[in-house]
């Protein structure tokens, strides 16, 4: 059942994020990492569920983003943990797309 209550919020440009990039938008004070694959952009929390560390300086290779730190790896399009020493994935958002604009629905 669909809510007609969802919050759509403007939060970048296609056209900010090229493919195999990143960019790191701040909504309500929450790091949100925007992940460009292939044209498809995926949002998921900008923090490390291992220690804390920021995932936006981190190298995004297809659909994984690797921590720089320890190198922890998740999978942007679903949050999974594909590489320890992170064991829980970290928080996804939905990402909607009207024209040039990207809105993140919550």
């Amino acid at each position: 059942m669909r809510s007609d209550s969802m919050v759509k919020t403007l939060v970048a440009k296609i056209t900010d994020i090229a493919p195999g990039t990143t960019k790191q938008v701040v909504l309500d004070r929450e790091e949100i990492l925007l992940c460009n694959v292939d044209g498809t952009v995926y949002a998921i929390s900008d923090v490390c569920t291992h220690d804390g560390g920021n995932l936006d300086q981190g190298r995004l290779d297809g659909c994984e983003i690797e921590c720089p730190r320890h190198g922890a790896r998740f999978d942007v399009r679903s949050g999974e943990v594909l590489a320890l020493p992170a064991v829980m994935p970290v928080a996804t958002y939905r990402v909607s797309r009207e024209g040039d604009d990207l809105f993140l629905e919550a």
